[in-house]
């Protein structure tokens, strides 16, 4: 599998990941998660997809 660290990929990788990821998103809309809106700052280059995944769980369970 292909690194999918910012450093290892362009926009437009990262775009297609997510738009594989919205794919599946059946499974998501029950609790409204929007995708594309939370790894923003992914495809934007801005965060790696750990540290948001990390921050969506201390939400999460804090909330």
């Amino acid at each position: 599998m292909k690194s999918t660290s910012i450093k290892d990929t362009t926009k437009e990788e990262r775009i297609a990941l997510i738009r594989e990821w919205a794919q599946q998103e059946e499974a998501t809309e029950e609790c409204e998660i929007d995708l594309w809106e939370m790894y923003r700052a992914y495809i934007d280059g801005e965060k790696e997809i750990a540290e948001i995944n990390a921050e969506f769980q201390t939400d999460y369970y804090a909330g």
